[in-house]
């Protein structure tokens, strides 16, 4: 694209685009999800499984993206490559419907602390939240459609201006925590240690920092915008080992200045009520006043990230051609449109709906599982194929992020994965269209045909479950 070359994107604006993807709203009520079920021990045990995990597949994208600098479309494109053209679809796929419904949940968590603020707002699941929300989302939505750069810059502002409450609040926990008290929970419900009971909380944990690490791709959707392409890997490194750090801080601190049963009985958003709870009541004012910001700029790259997969996957001819079109500004018009859309649809459903927010960042983690397991997948199977001199050390790693994925794959529960079948059966009829809107001669092979009619099998099921009350929203 030789017109538009100057609207190149650096390592400072894709590393801020990487921590202000992961790092959203999610965090401000980090205390408070992990603690619900799990106590000190199981906190610290799923972090390291989560850093192990996460810095591996970060690791993936880094490797491929420079093992593989062709697949410009990332996430979906090592699925495709590595595993055919409806495997490379179901990834496009999950990836956005997990980019528009993690935008949901931003909108229920926004306003609900605007509500601190202004009482009409409050919980942010009634009128004046969707009216809010809604008109908040078109503005974001025209914001993006003047271009992608000027949006990556205004993200970039904001994730520096969001990280403020976090490093306060992180800094008056360090002086705030007592040992005893991180002490007394540390076994969490349990009176004596086991291993099933800690595995059982350790499980609790994984959609939670599942949720609250989505984004860790960021840097390679926009791939094809970088200035230089060595600054992609850098700034996925760079972005992961800065996100987790404070996540680690801020989960563990809180356990050594309220016990895990009075962090699991806040109100969201639980940080700025422990914040309360050492400094008084300006500490629920920043931590509110924080997320406003963190949703805000979450909000403005997710919306990024879901137009421009869709984009990508049309250019790729594995969603049809109409998501593929650009308007003047080189943004993704069309997929934006249809994306926000389907926002604004279940911004007048879910929003009126009790749990919302779990419920919402509950599906887009499960929904973001194919696309991320399957970049592992690919990892091992190029990394066995390949003949480099760093081999073995990329066949170790595509081999953890993989038992990583399975494991996220075990821990999400039944309950979010059968209500994911029935989002990716209902995309098989968009595969359907590109594949004979491409002149396909075989729309499935033998495996595909197998895994669609499993999706649809399983989809089936799942709706039965929800009309027959076994599996509730």
């Amino acid at each position: 694209m030789e017109g538009t070359e100057h609207k190149k994107v650096g390592l400072f604006s894709l590393t801020a685009l990487v921590i202000g993807s992961m790092i959203g709203g999610g965090v401000f009520n980090l205390p408070k999800d992990m603690a619900s079920g799990a106590g000190g021990l199981a906190i610290i045990i799923g972090w390291v499984i989560t850093a192990i995990g996460m810095v591996t597949l970060g690791l993936c994208f880094q490797n491929l993206t420079m093992k593989r600098p062709d697949l410009e479309g990332g996430v979906y494109s090592y699925a495709k490559a590595g595993f055919g053209e409806f495997m490379g679809f179901n990834s496009a796929w999950g990836y956005w419907v997990s980019a528009f419904l993690g935008n949901v949940a931003y909108g229920t968590l926004l306003f609900s602390s605007i509500g601190y603020f202004f009482p009409v707002f409050e919980g942010g699941q009634n009128v004046a939240s969707i009216i809010g929300a809604s008109v908040l989302l078109w503005f974001v939505h025209w914001l993006v459609l003047q271009g992608v750069h000027s949006a990556t810059m205004i993200n970039a502002v904001v994730t520096i201006a969001k990280m403020v409450p976090l490093l306060l609040f992180i800094v008056v926990m360090i002086f705030a925590f007592h040992i005893k008290d991180f002490s007394a929970g540390f076994l969490g419900n349990m009176d004596s240690f086991s291993w099933s009971g800690v595995g059982s909380q350790v499980k609790s944990t994984m959609l939670v920092t599942l949720w609250v690490f989505i984004g860790i791709e960021g840097a390679v959707v926009f791939s094809s915008r970088a200035q230089n392409r060595s600054d992609i890997g850098k700034a996925t490194v760079m972005g992961l080992l800065g996100t987790i750090l404070i996540y680690v801080l801020v989960t563990l601190l809180s356990l050594g200045v309220m016990s895990q049963e009075e962090i699991a009985a806040l109100d969201n958003p639980s940080m700025g009520y422990i914040l309360e709870h050492v400094v008084g009541k300006w500490g629920a004012v920043v931590i509110n006043a924080g997320i406003i910001i963190a949703v805000l700029g979450a909000w403005l790259g997710w919306t990024m990230l879901a137009a421009e997969i869709p984009m990508l996957a049309a250019k790729d001819n594995v969603f049809p051609k109409w998501f593929g079109k650009l308007n003047k500004n080189d943004a993704a018009s069309n997929s934006m449109w249809l994306t926000n859309g389907l926002i604004q649809v279940f911004l007048l459903t879910l929003l009126v709906t009790e749990e919302a927010y779990e419920f919402a960042f509950s599906l887009a983690s499960s929904a973001i599982l194919v696309p991320y397991v399957f970049s592992a997948f690919y990892q091992t199977k190029y990394s066995l194929q390949s003949k480099d001199n760093d081999r073995m050390r990329n066949i170790i790693i595509g081999f953890v992020a993989s038992i990583y994925g399975i494991w996220l794959v075990i821990a999400a529960g039944m309950d979010y994965l059968l209500l994911t079948t029935i989002i990716y059966a209902l995309g098989i009829i968009v595969f359907y269209m590109a594949r004979r809107e491409n002149n396909a001669k075989k729309v499935f092979t033998t495996v595909e045909l197998v895994i669609a009619i499993a999706f649809v099998l399983l989809a089936i099921f799942a709706v039965y479950q929800l009309a027959t009350g076994h599996i509730t929203i």
